[in-house]
């Protein structure tokens, strides 16, 4: 490709809706162009790099064994009341009508309509198990898109879907699948982790993330160096202490605390260390009432673990200040487990505490000295919140380490949740119908290019993983209409680079030396030679490597061969 006859814009400014670099780059770089909220243009340059992801993803999921189909975008609403989901989908779900008024959806993801297809086309238990994927674009209608393709509303996903006679069939595809998710992460040169997650929205009995680290991640991952273990903070269990809890060594007390709600306030006021306090979240219970959840004063609340609770309302659901006042008495900010009148959920850490620091329920006043059992009655123990670094791995191996990470693909095993739910039976050996099981295996195609990007920049640009560039070389030329030979032997060089099947992006505009090494250093190419008037004279051409800044000059004549053996060097990191 030539870039004189290429239209690309690069932009000097960061463009102020970008927020992170993966943004600001695509849009500096002419990759994308915003069309609207959370709807972007892929540009030239930009879809080969979409393509080049998408062929990786195509032949790992070919490899693996999976069929490729292309399902509709436009999906029917009666196959999403069937599974209920239309409904509980919420305000994700783009709805539209046609000129009959008849209801349909831009399908976000494609579980009714594989298991349409399943329970139309399948019969026998002897054309089980089949795993179909496709490469399509889907929408959800985020309430606020951001970071550019990170979390846009209409994005490129790889989505498939298997269906089984049984769980060990099932198991059987989904290592096949993680494994393949592995093949294709690592070929596309990004740093990542597979980790344990919680299901979400798609439901199912067990899945797997996979997360390109990254500082802007979204997603917070605990992981062990020592015993391997990973999984997305939300779903990684703490440990109790080890241990029997301290014995009383205080006398309990109330104080004033004028103004102090916050435990950042009162540890202040104090002078006592957010770990020696206890708070209390009053949330809905299942019964009607409320329900006091205590927490360790430096912990966070894990909501997904909170909502599994019998006790509490599903979704988790925090009580207003209103109804806190209303039912206890007592203002927000001064609850305390002493003489509360509500049933008591401590996490396992928060009921380790003695002699510790918490609310009197009674306006500007808490407690310090208090203890469960002595003082307040012994709550029920479960596991409610997030994990933090220096928490005992539970893999055993050693201690947690916490880092960001972008979602870029999920794994499920999601049973019979949609199979049941639309009567998707084959018949079995002995003639019985029988509910399929189904697994779920999604991509994010788009969101791995930004991904991509936020690990591999710097103040200069784009540096991409070599699998994932545009073009395998770039090829600058210096002041071509200022030479004839220069222009004839960049032509040369470019041919030939080509039939020995490089990819190559020819530099030949009429720009300032300048700004075309500003511009390559944006694009991100892995490598880059430059041809000049005086390096002609010379018979040589200038290399550079745009990951290490690696430089050399080489022989006209040797530089098929050179390049060649870079190109084999190349890990994409």
């Amino acid at each position: 490709m030539r870039l004189s006859q290429l239209p690309w814009t690069t932009l000097k400014e960061t463009p102020a809706e970008a927020e992170v670099v993966s943004h600001q780059l695509l849009l500096r770089a002419g990759l994308v162009r915003r069309l609207t909220s959370g709807i972007f243009s892929w540009m030239p340059l930009g879809l080969r790099v979409l393509r080049r992801v998408e062929q990786v993803v195509r032949e790992e999921m070919d490899r693996a064994g999976a069929l490729e189909v292309l399902m509709p975008a436009v999906q029917p609403a009666e196959l999403w009341q069937e599974t209920g989901r239309w409904d509980r989908y919420g305000d994700l779900l783009l709805r539209i009508h046609d000129r009959q008024q008849r209801e349909y959806c831009f399908g976000p993801t494609h579980e009714e309509i594989i298991t349409d297809i399943a329970r139309r086309e399948l019969r026998s238990y002897r054309q089980l198990p089949v795993n179909y994927y496709q490469i399509q674009t889907k929408f959800r209608d985020e309430i606020r898109p951001r970071f550019g393709l990170m979390r846009a509303r209409e994005f490129v996903m790889k989505d498939a879907y298997s269906f089984h006679m049984d769980q060990a069939s099932l198991e059987e595809t989904y290592q096949a699948m993680a494994r393949a998710y592995t093949r294709i992460f690592t070929r596309l040169g990004l740093h990542f982790r597979t980790v344990e997650a919680d299901s979400g929205e798609i439901g199912g009995s067990r899945s797997q993330e996979f997360h390109v680290l990254a500082d802007s991640g979204e997603d917070a991952i605990a992981y062990c160096d020592g015993d391997q273990y990973a999984a997305n903070v939300e779903a990684t269990p703490s440990l109790p202490p080890a241990g029997p809890r301290p014995a009383p060594t205080t006398t309990l007390e109330t104080v004033a605390t004028p103004g102090a709600r916050s435990i950042e306030e009162v540890g202040a006021f104090l002078g006592v260390p957010a770990s020696r306090c206890l708070k209390l979240l009053l949330v809905e219970g299942s019964d009607g009432g409320l329900v006091a959840l205590a927490l360790r004063g430096d912990h966070q609340l894990n909501a997904i673990k909170a909502e599994r609770l019998p006790q509490v309302a599903s979704p988790l659901a925090l009580a207003s200040a209103e109804r806190v006042l209303e039912t206890t008495g007592v203002p927000t900010g001064f609850l305390g487990p002493v003489g509360l009148g509500l049933p008591v959920i401590a996490d396992h850490a928060a009921a380790h505490l003695a002699d510790f620091v918490a609310g009197a329920n009674r306006g500007d006043h808490h407690q310090t000295g208090v203890n469960w059992g002595r003082d307040a009655a012994e709550p029920m123990v479960a596991d409610l919140r997030n994990v933090v670094a220096g928490d005992p791995s539970p893999g055993g191996g050693g201690t947690l380490d916490i880092a960001r990470g972008i979602e870029v693909g999920h794994i499920f095993q999601l049973g019979d949740k949609y199979s049941r739910a639309m009567n998707a039976v084959v018949l079995d050996q002995d003639g019985k119908e029988r509910v399929m099981l189904m697994g779920c295996y999604g991509i994010g195609v788009s969101r791995i290019v930004a991904a991509a990007i936020e690990q591999n920049h710097d103040e200069n640009g784009i540096i991409w993983p070599a699998p994932m560039s545009p073009f395998d070389l770039m090829l600058l030329v210096l002041n071509p209409k200022n030479s004839d030979a220069v222009t004839a032997a960049a032509e040369r060089l470019y041919a030939g680079l080509r039939e020995a099947g490089i990819e190559v992006l020819l530099d030949d505009r009429d720009a300032r030396p300048g700004v075309k090494f500003a511009e390559a250093d944006l694009l991100g190419i892995p490598h880059r030679l430059v041809l000049g008037e005086r390096g002609l004279k010379d018979g040589m051409v200038e290399y550079r490597q745009r990951r290490s800044g690696a430089e050399a000059k080489v022989a006209l004549a040797d530089v098929d061969s050179f390049i060649r053996q870079q190109l084999a060097n190349d890990t994409g990191a």
